[in-house]
């Protein structure tokens, strides 16, 4: 194959990857805890999905990220809150503690329709991310939908996993688990014995 040809053909699957990278979307910001169209889409994830699950998804991880951005004090860019719990100036923030607490927040409740996936991209490098991944019951992570609290300091997006234009995300099962596993438990509430009446004397 002559040199003109490789560089052709080089040419060619460079100019198609960037076409496909050009056709992915940039994750959407949640509107609010009641998004409709978040709520839509999580529906539009399989014909069995019940749209109360839907909503209570929508809420959970748009509220868990506006609480912990409160909690952690946590300020933009993410690098920047990386680097101050890094050095002990914060007590949360980096990425995986935001998709840690969701995915507890999340596992505490009962779902029947949906389930839940640990996502990660660039793994074990410096620029690692982790996000959890909502998909239908028994559905293909891939065609699942992200739920990322990190990226915009405590403000949640999504989108698909497949169409993320900055990460190319990957399940890990094992990671889910141990995570599921950490979820603190309850304290159970102590109710207090009532005091004994004295006998009346005689």
């Amino acid at each position: 194959m002559s040199l003109v040809r490789i560089a052709s053909l080089v040419f060619v699957i460079a100019a198609l990857s960037s076409m496909a990278d050009a056709r992915k979307k940039d994750p959407v910001f949640a509107t609010s805890a009641d998004d409709p169209v978040l709520r839509g889409r999580i529906v539009a994830l399989g014909p069995n999905i019940d749209p109360d699950e839907a909503r209570r998804i929508a809420e959970i991880a748009y509220t868990t990220g506006r609480d912990l951005k409160k909690e952690w004090r946590v300020v933009w860019p993410p690098g920047l809150q990386n680097f101050l719990v890094n050095t002990g100036q914060r007590k949360g923030g980096l990425c995986f503690q935001f998709a840690e607490r969701l995915l507890w927040r999340l596992s505490a409740q009962s779902w029947n329709s949906v389930e839940f996936h640990w996502a990660e991209s660039f793994e074990t490098t410096a620029s690692e991310h982790n996000v959890i991944v909502v998909t239908a019951k028994g559905q293909d992570f891939y065609q699942g939908i992200i739920l990322d609290n990190w990226r915009y300091g405590g403000r949640l997006v999504w989108g698909s996993v497949l169409e993320d234009p900055f990460y190319r995300w990957h399940e890990n099962k094992a990671q889910f688990q141990k995570v599921v596993n950490r979820r603190p438990q309850p304290t159970p509430s102590v109710t207090p014995t009532a005091s004994a009446t004295p006998a009346e004397a005689e």
